[in-house]
């Protein structure tokens, strides 16, 4: 954000906070420093301003003052706005942090930061909490993860095309959203499939171009009970394909966690070097996964994946 707009959204939120009547949109013009001259450009302006401010957790109200005004007008009220006192054990704090950590480099980095922001205006320094020496990273490469979890955020139905297992055409899916799941480094929606009546999950992996939202928010319910993590689990079982195994050579002493799925490990002929066999499933994660560590792990077979890695590890490079 820059330091123009945050200097405008700070007097706006000033501006209504200190008001005891609804502002209108000419009075606020008036008083807030920042908005262009043009009435048509303030307004356009001054709507993605109100729609940041809900975004970031204030409550902006909107509503008419009594005395016969045509015109609504915007506040903000100080018992809405004031949180109270925020009170966390040291290792609540640092698991706040960790979770921030995680979500770093990824789809909800922003609102991470901004967990965190608030979190030391209230006194509490949560990343400085954390374990030294962790650096969990929860990637999400999906182009469809942005989309469907806002979609959950906002109870909002959805439609996408999606290749199905065995099909060599994809078909448009209608999905109520109950949520976004992460199981064994892929990503998940589970919702109410309105074609055909049931509960069903998808792999984002296999949603094709643009999800596209077809409804208002709050127009999803997701139903008493529901574990979205659970139906995952059942789902992956079934649709999971038969793993392959992979030849790697690892460095002696590194790359723990690739060996820990190993079924097989035996020194290699290179001394400082060990000769590892792990099963996979899925090209892409795996790749990701297996260039994460570096020069540590070298990809021998099959060489597809032994590609997939090599590509991933010149895109880093770049």
């Amino acid at each position: 954000m820059s330091r123009r707009k945050t200097e405008r959204l700070l007097s706006l939120v000033v501006c209504l906070l200190s008001a005891r009547r609804y502002l209108t949109a000419s009075q606020i013009r008036d008083a807030v420093p920042g908005y262009p001259d043009s009435f048509d450009a303030f307004k356009r302006m001054f709507e993605r301003d109100k729609d940041e401010l809900r975004e970031l957790g204030i409550p902006l109200e909107t509503g008419m003052n009594a005395g016969g005004e045509d015109e609504p007008g915007y506040r903000i009220s100080q018992q809405a706005y004031e949180l109270p006192d925020i009170r966390l054990e040291p290792d609540e704090a640092a698991v706040l942090g960790l979770a921030a950590r995680v979500w770093r480099r990824a789809e909800l980095a922003g609102a991470a930061e901004g967990a965190l922001l608030k979190l030391r205006a209230a006194g509490i320094d949560a990343e400085d909490m954390t374990q030294p020496g962790i650096e969990p990273r929860l990637q999400t490469g999906e182009a469809a993860f942005g989309p469907l979890w806002e979609a959950v955020r906002d109870r909002r139905p959805v439609s996408f095309e999606y290749l199905a297992p065995g099909r060599s055409s994809p078909q448009r899916r209608q999905l109520e959203p109950w949520g976004v799941v992460n199981r064994r480094g892929r990503w998940y929606v589970v919702g109410h499939d309105r074609d055909r009546g049931e509960q069903r999950v998808f792999r984002l992996s296999r949603v094709l171009g643009q999800v596209q939202l077809t409804g208002p928010a709050g127009s999803v319910t997701v139903p008493p009970g529901t574990d979205v993590r659970a139906a995952v689990r059942d789902w992956d079982h079934t649709d999971a394909p038969p793993p392959e195994i992979c030849k790697l050579r690892i460095r002696s002493g590194g790359a723990y966690g690739l060996r820990r799925h190993a079924v097989s490990t035996k020194p290699d002929a290179e001394p400082g070097w060990d000769l590892v066999e792990v099963p996979f499933s899925d090209i892409g994660w795996s790749a990701e996964h297996i260039a994460s560590f570096g020069a540590d792990v070298v990809v021998l077979e099959p060489v597809d994946l032994r590609e997939a890695v090599i590509g991933r590890l010149k895109g880093a490079l770049a």
